[in-house]
Parts: structure tokens; sequence; C-alpha cells
């Protein structure tokens, strides 16, 4: 099968020759299913010229959320060479982030591919998206099904920052941290965070695409290093009901698609409207996030579990830092979008880390792409702890909730024709479908708490 892409104009016996000279043995193309968990076959060295022009071809009835029944023909997957790692664990395998085609063309319902759609859109207006995603994880231990702080010591209330903690997990997160830099991403900082056993590494941002495939490579190296030490990398948005959350917060901003420049940074003397340090331009992409903030928050949030972390204070002795609120403002973090001090930026805080960072980026960036088209304004910034507010002093200063539970999110998502816009017919039913199907059978399960509720109660 021969795919029609940019990337075959590659010298390929060159390209495989390199390869086999830095002993790679084995090469796959790695896509990813409806949750953003990469898939994908391994294909010996000597037949790297057929993988690269898309030869491996997958049953996507076999896969979640990739829109095909028992009797549709097979998709392939079509390495992107320009972005290939060589593990470096494992050096035999070089791992390519790969898009799915069928029959010859890119495939709709590869949120990949769905995402490079709207990178195009983006250019075509002349801007490139620069994206940072803030990689938070628990490194666990998982006994009798039980998640489990492996460090006793690790018990503080309040444990951001702590120095003593994030030195007896060192080794690791040592391992994580100088692997990160031999890749190149210039990780820039990593620290304890707020949850024990928590931490968050952050390293340089990128364009769109190279993030959303570092974060998806991220989430497969943590849970290696981890399972080494014994433990597990959960990604769980909220492991346990007491502690905070694992956030994936993306920092966006548009660039020059010519030159670079950051198009959301203010120069001296430049308007700037409500003094954030944002162009007017950085105001209107927010403006079209709003527009669509509970149906993206499907997206950004897509789990049952994650709206347990949504929320302002629950079992927790303090507040969650997590965002409740469809509104943006200043460095307050009771926002959903945050523009951090210095401007330049925004960030989604409602993002965590068991998005699909494509299907998640082509659904923020397009929303953004629709603020800026329209000149949108998102109002005045939210300044205020938004958490000591009722909801009727929320209505008054138009700030709306986020969806509370994935049935709400989801159907949030569902009803904004936006949505479909941007995905397709196909690929929007895929995530219905599946989420849909999440949440019911979240609600047919009997948990321990009810047992424990109702048993003697009536």
């Amino acid at each position: 099968m021969t795919i029609a892409a940019p990337h075959l104009s590659t010298d390929l016996p060159a390209l495989k020759a390199d390869l086999i000279g830095k002993g790679v043995k084995y090469c796959v193309g790695a896509y990813v299913d409806i949750h953003g968990a990469p898939k994908g076959k391994f294909v010996p060295i000597a037949h790297f010229e057929d993988f690269a022009r898309g030869s491996e071809l997958y049953t996507g009835y076999a896969l979640d959320g990739i829109g095909q029944s028992p009797n549709d023909d097979e998709v392939a997957s079509v390495p992107d060479l320009a972005r290939g790692v060589q593990l470096p664990w494992q050096p035999e395998v070089m791992w390519y982030p790969a898009d799915l085609a069928f029959h010859g063309e890119p495939y709709d319902v590869s949120t990949r591919v769905v995402f490079g759609r709207v990178l195009k859109q983006a250019a075509e207006l002349g801007y490139a998206f620069n994206l940072g995603i803030e990689c938070e994880v628990y490194f666990l231990k998982l006994d009798g099904g039980k998640l489990v702080v492996p460090n006793p010591d690790d018990d503080l209330m309040k444990s951001c920052y702590d120095v003593k903690r994030f030195m007896d997990a060192y080794g690791l997160v040592d391992r994580l941290a100088t692997t990160i830099n031999g890749l190149g991403w210039d990780l820039y900082s990593l620290d304890h965070e707020d949850g024990n056993s928590q931490f968050e590494f952050d390293f340089k941002f990128a364009d769109g695409l190279t993030m959303a495939d570092r974060y998806v490579f991220f989430r497969m190296m943590a849970k290696k290093f981890a399972a080494d030490e014994g433990l597990i990398a959960t990604f769980m948005p909220k492991p346990f009901a007491d502690k905070t959350g694992n956030g994936a917060h993306f920092n966006m901003s548009l660039a020059d698609v010519t030159t670079g420049e950051n198009l959301f940074r203010t120069q001296p003397g430049a308007e700037d409207k409500y003094g954030l340090g944002l162009t007017p331009l950085g105001y209107s992409f927010i403006a079209g996030i709003l527009r669509h903030g509970r149906a993206l928050c499907a997206a950004f949030a897509p789990t049952v579990n994650s709206y347990k972390r949504l929320i302002r204070r629950g079992a927790m002795g303090y507040y969650s830092w997590a965002p409740v609120f469809n509104s943006f403002g200043t460095n307050n973090r009771t926002n959903s979008v945050r523009v951090p001090m210095g401007g330049g930026r925004c960030e989604s805080r409602n993002a965590d880390s068991a998005c699909n960072p494509y299907l998640a980026s082509a659904l923020v960036l397009a929303a953004g792409l629709e603020g800026v088209r329209e000149g949108l304004d998102p109002g005045a910034p939210q300044t205020e702890n938004l958490y000591e507010f009722t909801d009727a002093q929320l209505a008054a200063r138009g700030v709306q909730p986020l969806p509370k539970t994935l049935g709400e999110a989801v159907q949030a998502f569902e009803d904004d024709p936006f949505t479909e816009q941007v995905l397709g017919s196909a690929l929007k039913q895929e995530f219905i479908t599946y989420k849909r199907a999440e949440w019911e059978e979240y609600h047919q399960t009997v948990s321990q708490w009810e047992i424990d509720k109702y048993a003697r109660l009536y």
C-alpha cells in the first residue's frame, strides 16, 4: 500500500541504513485510539521501506473509537518520519508517531489527522500554534486493587515543593528528567506536587503536533520507568479523593507562521485592553475557548474520574486548585483559562492527564481560531477567588459552571455544533458513543461507598 504523504520524499534506503547503523532492529508507527493510548505493530528494520509507506494494516474494529465495523477494510498506520525517537531504554526500537490512513487517504477518524487538519487551517491564516503541556503524575503501588503511596514518610497534607520528599524519590524522577533532556525537550523545572507521591515535569513548549506527540510518549516512558521501580505511574485524574488531581494544563499562543514571533505578546506602548500582557489577538483566542468551554471540557477532562478533580474542595482539607468555572482571568487559578504573569500566552486548566492530546488540541485550537476570525471579546477578567462565590453571585458576573460529570460534559459536547464542524460527524459520534458508554457503565457499577451507605440504612 502506498500513501501519498510529504515525508515519502525522504531517501528511505539512506534512512534505513542510518537506523541500522544506530542498532535499530524494530520500528513502530504509534497512532492512538480515542483515549489517546498508543497502538502499533513492531516491524523488523529489514522491512523499513514498506513500513514507511504505510504497509502495516489494522482491523479498526479491534480498537476503541476508530469508527469501523467487522466488515470494513483495514486502516494503515503512516509513520511521521520527521518525529522519530529511538527509545533511550530500548535502543533497538525506533518509535514514530503515526497517522492513520484508509484506502491511501488520511483517515478522518484519526485524532492526529484531525489535529493536523486544524493546524493547516491555522497556517493558512498565517498562524503557528505553540503548545506546552504540564506533565503531572503519581508514582504509586497497587496493593490488592488499592492505590498506595509507596513512601510512608510522604504524608504531609501540603506536600507541594517539599524537598525532602522529592529527594526520597530522586532516583526515579532524575531518570525521567535526564531522559527528557537527552531527548532534547529542554526540561526547565520539576517538583514534588501537591499530592503525596505526585510529581510534575515541565519542558519547553513546541509546535502543537510535536508537543502532543511528546505527551503521549511521556506517559509511556513514565510508566516504563515506574515499573522498573516496582511502581505504577498513574495518569488517573483523581486517584485520591482527599488529594489534588493530575492536571495537564495546556499553555498556548499563536505565532507568526513565517517568523515565529509570538503574536499574543504585547509590544511596549501597544493596546492591552485588560492589562494582562496580551494582544487583541490573544484576548479573542481566549473568547473563542470560552464560547465553547463547556463542550471542550469533555475532551479536556474525558473520564468519569475527571470530574472528581473538577471540584472546589470535596474531601480535601483545602481548595482543590482545579477549575470549575468557564471563565478567564489573571494569574488567578480559580479560572479555567488563566493568563500567567507576564502574559504572552493563555493556559487552559481543566485539561487533565487522561486527555487525548490530539483531540483536545484540535478542538481548543479551532475554538481559539474562531474567536480570532470573529474578533470576539472575552469580557473583563475575573480576579477574585471564585470558589467563595455563590451560584447566584457567579451568574450575576456572567460566569458559567463547567460540567460537573462526564455525562453532563458529553451532552454539552453533543449539543454544540462546533464539535462536528471540527471533528466531522464520524469522529464526533465515536467520542460520544464511547464516553456515554463509559458514563453508563459507571452508573451500573455498585460501589463500596453505596454498600457502606445503604446496605443497613433502611
